[in-house]
């Protein structure tokens, strides 16, 4: 028994890598992937920074703001699985091509036409919601570049991405203020504009794409328990880490009373801090394994979302939310470090499908926060529940992790 635990764990042990990771793939490919990724999650989660301005101006509800912020994150989560599909049948450049089309086009309406009503505020919602879509393209258009014992930086750089929530905090609420918040969503064609360019000149599609199956080949992952598994650890991670990306502004502004604008700045830190260490999450992932790296995140998140339920001070808050969106940010990218290993073949598909539970985790909890203010006048009990599902999501690793480590036989640390 000894024997076979230590060949198993020889299997799983990362071999020293034989190429540099900077010589492995195409930069500018991962530079792009960046870039696009980036300005696409700044306007996916633009509705939160503005949304103390636009539910003053429509006179919106507790629940309606947090369903209005929540719309783009379950618009964007249905429609990482159609990405998904895009890429493995016309291939990730293209498919990113045309989502950044919609995008652009959809903001330059809503701008023009302006918007009215609470209704309103929900159709740019679907619309947003193709940006963060963007998550099914951008990482499967740099993983595939990369071979295994690299995989968890270069999905970790791609999707370092998510940053872009951190440029909507810092000046979404700057730029209403001075324009007025309708203008914003004009003003945000422009970057895109500009990155929609550099992308087209940049991005390269890699020359080992699978080939284009049948479209109902493509869901045969969901018949293999290791693609939930791994889709309830990202509801998690990345549903954590968006739901409070879009919620926060929220927050500062009805517990706190803070300014919108100091909302921002307060939520910008929070964000960057959980997009920064994505990168970091890949690698530590890389060196330790994706199993044992979540294990430590979902503790530390647990905790630190707790301790934000029971804050009564800024500073407090502060604190607590900058170690959950730390650890959060540390397990999307563990999580990515796992995905390519499992399911290298359908890395398109399940790229959609585990960012559609992501997506779908965000918008329970961006909009469980508004609806538990409603309800109890607190937002601590929606605070409190995700904890619990962190706890759940502990589990289900401990659970799984010694039967990935004894299949999985990639070379690289499970």
């Amino acid at each position: 028994m000894a024997t076979a635990y230590w060949d198993r764990e020889a299997l799983n042990a990362a071999p020293a890598p034989t190429t540099s990771f900077w010589k492995a793939g195409h930069a500018p490919t991962l530079v792009a992937a960046f870039l696009y990724f980036d300005l696409a999650f700044m306007v996916w989660v633009l509705l939160g920074p503005l949304a103390p301005m636009i539910s003053k101006t429509l006179a919106l509800t507790p629940a309606e703001k947090g369903l209005m912020v929540a719309t783009p994150t379950l618009a964007g989560a249905l429609l990482r699985v159609v990405n998904g599909l895009l890429v493995d049948r016309i291939g990730p450049k293209l498919s990113g091509a045309i989502s950044q089309i919609i995008v652009i086009a959809g903001l330059f309406t809503a701008w023009v036409a302006g918007i009215d009503s609470f209704g309103g505020t929900l159709a740019l919602g679907v619309i947003l919601g193709f940006a963060g879509a963007s998550f099914a393209i951008a990482l499967p258009l740099a993983s595939r570049w990369y071979p295994p014992e690299h995989q968890g930086k270069a999905m970790g750089l791609a999707g370092m991405g998510n940053s872009g929530t951190v440029l909507a905090s810092l000046f979404a609420p700057v730029l209403a203020k001075i324009f007025g918040w309708n203008a914003v969503l004009g003003l945000a064609c422009i970057p895109l504009a500009i990155v929609f360019i550099l992308y087209m000149i940049m991005a390269k599609d890699a020359p080992n794409a699978p080939a284009p199956k049948k479209i109902v080949e493509y869901f045969e992952p969901l018949k293999r328990a290791d693609a939930w598994w791994l889709m309830a650890f990202y509801a998690v991670t990345f549903g954590g880490f968006v739901g409070l990306a879009a919620s926060l502004p929220i927050y500062f502004t009805d517990q706190f009373g803070l300014t919108p604008i100091v909302a921002g700045y307060c939520t910008a830190g929070c964000v960057f801090a959980g997009s920064l260490v994505r990168p970091m999450g890949g690698a530590l992932a890389d060196r330790i394994g994706g199993s044992k790296a979540l294990m430590i995140v979902y503790v530390v998140a647990a905790i630190a979302l707790a301790g934000v339920s029971q804050a009564t001070t800024l500073a407090a808050a502060l604190a607590c939310f900058v170690v959950a969106m730390l650890a959060l940010g540390t397990g999307n990218g563990s999580v990515f470090q796992l995905v390519p290993q499992r399911f290298q073949a359908e890395i398109g598909i399940m790229t959609g499908l585990v960012g559609m539970a992501g997506g779908i985790g965000g918008f329970y909890l961006a909009s469980s926060l508004g609806l538990a203010k409603q309800l109890t006048g607190s937002f601590a009990p929606g605070f409190l529940i995700f904890a619990g599902l962190a706890i759940i999501a502990l589990l289900g690793v401990v659970l799984v992790k010694a039967k990935w480590r004894a299949t999985w036989k990639t070379g690289a640390r499970i």
